[in-house]
């Protein structure tokens, strides 16, 4: 076990689910309910992981809690990175915000529900950010339809005649 492990179930017992290493880099997954908690020891001394770098979504249809958060976290004092993953379940997904703890999740957390729909309780301004307001759905969920629009092309854009068959001009 890693210390980063010993040291969150000294003080938040059974929060750990499962330690992943692989080439170097440490993973930990956590219990939902207890994401914040970790989150919070995590931040503070003697880990010291201050800088929230990214959090990403992915969805896993076939999963039974679909949604995996991850949290890339850096302690710039010692120099390491920690990435946390959390599930955030299938029917209404939701895990507790961190932006009590890191300020850079308010963006970050809102990106997520607006793309795969992940609610985050007590978000201070939990909105779209990158989709319009009256967009229906979460375009980056698996079962999101597939569509498109038809682009109009017009023949002002190249000087006249069909784009697709005009020979350019010797």
């Amino acid at each position: 076990m890693s210390e980063a492990r010993d040291l969150i179930e000294a003080t938040t017992p059974g929060a750990v689910l499962e330690e992943i290493e692989e080439r170097g880099e440490l993973t930990l997954v956590v219990e939902k309910e207890q994401l914040l908690s970790v989150a919070r020891f995590l931040q503070g001394p003697p880990l010291s992981f201050v800088l929230l770098s990214d959090v990403t979504c992915a969805d896993y249809p076939d999963h039974p809690d679909r949604f995996r958060l991850a949290y890339q976290l850096t302690s710039i004092e010692s120099g390491t990175f920690l990435r946390l993953r959390v599930w955030a379940g299938a029917q209404n997904p939701e895990v507790s915000s961190v932006t009590p703890v890191w300020k850079t999740a308010n963006w970050l957390e809102r990106e997520v529900y607006d793309l795969f729909g992940v609610r985050f309780t007590d978000h201070p301004d939990l909105c779209r950010i990158l989709m319009p307001l009256d967009w229906e759905g979460h375009p980056l969920r698996r079962d999101y339809p597939i569509g498109g629009e038809e682009v109009e092309f017009s023949h002002h854009v190249l000087g006249g005649g069909d784009a697709m068959t005009r020979r350019p001009e010797a």
